[in-house]
Protein backbone atom coordinates (compact mmCIF):
# COMPACT_ATOMS: atom_id res chain seq x y z
CA UNK A 1 0.00 0.00 0.00
CA UNK A 2 1.28 3.47 -1.03
CA UNK A 3 1.47 5.30 1.81
CA UNK A 4 2.26 9.62 1.81
CA UNK A 5 3.09 11.31 4.98
CA UNK A 6 1.10 14.84 5.61
CA UNK A 7 2.80 17.46 7.66
CA UNK A 8 1.05 20.78 8.46
CA UNK A 9 3.49 23.60 9.04
CA UNK A 10 3.43 27.18 10.10
CA UNK A 11 6.84 28.67 11.33
CA UNK A 12 8.64 25.51 11.64
CA UNK A 13 11.99 26.00 10.70
CA UNK A 14 13.89 24.98 13.35
CA UNK A 15 12.30 21.67 13.79
CA UNK A 16 10.92 20.90 9.85
CA UNK A 17 14.08 19.42 8.21
CA UNK A 18 15.32 16.78 11.30
CA UNK A 19 11.51 15.79 11.27
CA UNK A 20 11.38 15.24 7.28
CA UNK A 21 14.62 13.66 7.59
CA UNK A 22 13.66 11.10 10.15
CA UNK A 23 10.86 9.74 8.00
CA UNK A 24 11.34 6.00 7.39
CA UNK A 25 11.92 6.20 3.68
CA UNK A 26 11.32 2.63 2.96
CA UNK A 27 7.87 2.82 3.93
CA UNK A 28 7.03 6.50 2.45
CA UNK A 29 6.13 7.36 -1.39
CA UNK A 30 6.45 10.88 -0.50
CA UNK A 31 6.16 13.25 1.89
CA UNK A 32 4.40 16.29 2.13
CA UNK A 33 4.94 19.59 3.92
CA UNK A 34 1.58 21.70 3.76
CA UNK A 35 3.06 25.31 4.27
CA UNK A 36 0.58 27.37 6.00
CA UNK A 37 1.47 30.63 4.85
CA UNK A 38 4.79 30.76 7.07
CA UNK A 39 7.47 33.94 7.18
CA UNK A 40 10.22 32.05 8.13
CA UNK A 41 12.53 29.43 6.12
CA UNK A 42 9.97 26.48 6.66
CA UNK A 43 9.51 25.72 3.29
CA UNK A 44 13.24 26.00 1.88
CA UNK A 45 13.99 23.79 4.48
CA UNK A 46 11.64 21.39 4.06
CA UNK A 47 12.49 20.97 0.35
CA UNK A 48 16.37 20.70 1.20
CA UNK A 49 15.43 17.94 3.69
CA UNK A 50 13.52 15.68 0.70
CA UNK A 51 10.02 17.09 0.96
CA UNK A 52 7.22 18.70 -1.22
CA UNK A 53 6.12 21.22 -0.08
CA UNK A 54 2.19 22.91 -0.79
CA UNK A 55 1.18 26.43 0.08
CA UNK A 56 -2.30 26.77 1.69
CA UNK A 57 -2.65 30.71 2.48
CA UNK A 58 -6.04 29.74 4.45
CA UNK A 59 -4.69 29.86 8.24
CA UNK A 60 -5.83 26.63 9.93
CA UNK A 61 -4.25 23.70 11.07
CA UNK A 62 -7.65 21.81 9.31
CA UNK A 63 -7.06 23.82 5.95
CA UNK A 64 -3.21 22.77 5.96
CA UNK A 65 -4.01 18.83 6.09
CA UNK A 66 -6.41 19.15 3.73
CA UNK A 67 -4.24 21.24 1.45
CA UNK A 68 -1.72 18.08 1.96
CA UNK A 69 -3.98 15.22 1.55
CA UNK A 70 -5.32 16.65 -1.11
CA UNK A 71 -1.85 16.75 -2.90
CA UNK A 72 -1.46 13.16 -2.28
CA UNK A 73 -2.99 12.05 -5.25
CA UNK A 74 -1.58 8.35 -5.72
CA UNK A 75 -1.74 7.26 -1.84
CA UNK A 76 -3.89 4.38 -0.36
CA UNK A 77 -2.77 5.31 3.37
CA UNK A 78 -2.01 9.19 4.29
CA UNK A 79 -0.15 9.56 7.79
CA UNK A 80 -0.57 12.92 9.72
CA UNK A 81 1.91 14.37 11.66
CA UNK A 82 3.12 17.47 13.29
CA UNK A 83 6.34 19.54 11.74
CA UNK A 84 7.47 20.71 15.56
CA UNK A 85 9.52 18.11 16.38
CA UNK A 86 7.18 16.56 19.42
CA UNK A 87 5.69 13.61 16.91
CA UNK A 88 8.66 11.02 16.35
CA UNK A 89 8.24 10.08 12.36
CA UNK A 90 10.54 7.27 13.35
CA UNK A 91 6.72 5.83 14.74
CA UNK A 92 5.01 5.61 11.68
CA UNK A 93 5.69 1.95 11.35
CA UNK A 94 3.75 1.29 15.05
CA UNK A 95 1.20 3.89 13.98
CA UNK A 96 0.25 2.89 9.78
CA UNK A 97 0.49 -0.95 10.48
CA UNK A 98 -2.84 -1.92 12.03
CA UNK A 99 -4.12 -0.16 8.36
CA UNK A 100 -1.15 -1.76 6.59
CA UNK A 101 -3.00 -5.51 8.04
CA UNK A 102 -6.42 -4.29 7.29
CA UNK A 103 -7.42 -4.49 10.93
CA UNK A 104 -8.30 -0.61 11.36
CA UNK A 105 -9.68 2.33 9.10
CA UNK A 106 -8.18 4.93 11.20
CA UNK A 107 -5.27 5.19 13.62
CA UNK A 108 -4.88 7.60 15.91
CA UNK A 109 -1.56 7.66 17.97
CA UNK A 110 -2.04 7.96 21.73
CA UNK A 111 0.40 10.26 23.32
CA UNK A 112 -0.99 9.84 26.98
CA UNK A 113 -0.66 6.10 26.57
CA UNK A 114 2.87 6.44 25.40
CA UNK A 115 5.90 7.92 26.85
CA UNK A 116 5.40 11.83 27.72
CA UNK A 117 8.90 13.63 28.00
CA UNK A 118 8.88 15.91 31.06
CA UNK A 119 7.15 19.15 29.54
CA UNK A 120 5.77 18.32 26.00
CA UNK A 121 2.54 19.12 26.93
CA UNK A 122 0.95 21.09 29.78
CA UNK A 123 -1.45 19.63 32.65
CA UNK A 124 -4.94 21.25 31.06
CA UNK A 125 -3.60 19.92 27.46
CA UNK A 126 -3.65 16.06 29.32
CA UNK A 127 -6.87 16.75 31.12
CA UNK A 128 -8.80 18.15 28.09
CA UNK A 129 -7.52 15.32 25.89
CA UNK A 130 -9.27 13.01 28.69
CA UNK A 131 -12.27 14.82 29.32
CA UNK A 132 -12.77 14.53 25.03
CA UNK A 133 -11.87 10.88 24.93
CA UNK A 134 -14.46 10.43 27.85
CA UNK A 135 -17.02 12.40 26.30
CA UNK A 136 -16.13 10.88 22.46
CA UNK A 137 -17.02 7.04 24.53
CA UNK A 138 -20.10 8.52 26.19
CA UNK A 139 -21.78 9.60 22.66
CA UNK A 140 -20.17 7.55 20.04
CA UNK A 141 -18.88 4.31 21.72
CA UNK A 142 -15.32 5.10 21.14
CA UNK A 143 -12.85 3.30 22.62
CA UNK A 144 -9.30 5.58 21.91
CA UNK A 145 -7.10 7.40 24.77
CA UNK A 146 -6.04 10.20 22.99
CA UNK A 147 -7.03 13.08 20.20
CA UNK A 148 -3.38 13.07 18.94
CA UNK A 149 -1.88 14.99 16.17
CA UNK A 150 0.05 11.46 14.93
CA UNK A 151 -2.59 9.17 12.70
CA UNK A 152 -2.79 7.45 9.70
CA UNK A 153 -5.95 6.86 8.07
CA UNK A 154 -7.00 5.05 4.52
CA UNK A 155 -7.51 7.87 2.01
CA UNK A 156 -10.82 6.43 0.73
CA UNK A 157 -11.87 6.81 4.10
CA UNK A 158 -10.82 10.44 4.31
CA UNK A 159 -12.65 11.36 1.14
CA UNK A 160 -16.00 9.40 2.09
CA UNK A 161 -16.14 11.47 5.72
CA UNK A 162 -16.18 14.76 3.64
CA UNK A 163 -14.10 17.18 6.48
CA UNK A 164 -15.40 19.93 6.84
CA UNK A 165 -13.74 21.70 9.97
CA UNK A 166 -10.26 23.96 8.65
CA UNK A 167 -9.21 24.66 11.94
CA UNK A 168 -9.03 23.27 15.53
CA UNK A 169 -12.22 20.85 14.91
CA UNK A 170 -9.83 19.04 12.19
CA UNK A 171 -8.82 16.21 14.65
CA UNK A 172 -11.48 15.29 16.31
CA UNK A 173 -14.15 15.94 13.43
CA UNK A 174 -12.27 13.30 11.70
CA UNK A 175 -12.64 10.98 14.64
CA UNK A 176 -16.41 11.65 15.01
CA UNK A 177 -17.35 10.68 11.51
CA UNK A 178 -15.34 7.87 10.89
CA UNK A 179 -17.78 6.62 13.93
CA UNK A 180 -20.63 7.51 12.48
CA UNK A 181 -19.36 5.82 9.32
CA UNK A 182 -18.93 2.76 11.25
CA UNK A 183 -14.84 2.91 10.52
CA UNK A 184 -12.91 0.58 12.36
CA UNK A 185 -11.15 3.09 15.07
CA UNK A 186 -7.77 1.81 17.16
CA UNK A 187 -4.88 4.05 19.43
CA UNK A 188 -1.70 2.77 19.32
CA UNK A 189 1.19 4.40 22.24
CA UNK A 190 3.35 6.44 20.71
CA UNK A 191 6.03 9.20 22.78
CA UNK A 192 5.46 12.63 22.38
CA UNK A 193 8.68 15.11 22.55
CA UNK A 194 9.17 18.76 23.85
CA UNK A 195 8.34 20.61 20.55
CA UNK A 196 10.64 22.93 19.36
CA UNK A 197 9.99 26.86 19.59
CA UNK A 198 6.10 27.97 20.81
CA UNK A 199 3.05 26.09 20.01
CA UNK A 200 0.47 27.89 18.39
CA UNK A 201 -2.08 25.96 20.54
CA UNK A 202 -0.95 25.29 24.00
CA UNK A 203 1.48 27.83 24.17
CA UNK A 204 -0.90 30.49 23.74
CA UNK A 205 -4.13 31.56 25.64
CA UNK A 206 -6.13 32.09 22.59
CA UNK A 207 -4.84 28.91 21.38
CA UNK A 208 -5.64 26.83 24.41
CA UNK A 209 -9.46 28.21 24.86
CA UNK A 210 -10.54 27.67 20.64
CA UNK A 211 -8.89 24.14 20.72
CA UNK A 212 -10.62 23.51 23.83
CA UNK A 213 -13.93 24.85 21.98
CA UNK A 214 -13.74 22.70 19.26
CA UNK A 215 -12.85 19.63 20.68
CA UNK A 216 -16.10 19.39 22.63
CA UNK A 217 -18.53 21.56 20.51
CA UNK A 218 -17.52 19.06 17.03
CA UNK A 219 -18.52 15.93 19.01
CA UNK A 220 -21.84 17.46 20.38
CA UNK A 221 -22.35 19.38 16.83
CA UNK A 222 -22.02 16.44 14.83
CA UNK A 223 -24.17 14.09 17.00
CA UNK A 224 -27.58 14.44 14.92
CA UNK A 225 -25.72 15.15 11.66
CA UNK A 226 -26.33 12.72 8.74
Amino acid sequence: MKISVVIPALNEEQAIGGVVQAVPRELVQEIIVADNGSTDNTAERAVAAGARVVREQRRGYGAACAAGAGAALDADIIVFLDGDHSDDPRQLPRVADPIIRQSADLVVGSRLKGNLEKGSMPWHGRLGNRLVVLLLRLLYGINITDLGSFRAIKKETLLDIHMEQMTYGWPVEMVVKAAKKGWRIVSVPVPYRRRLGKSKVSGTVRGSIMAAYYMFLVPLSYLWKD
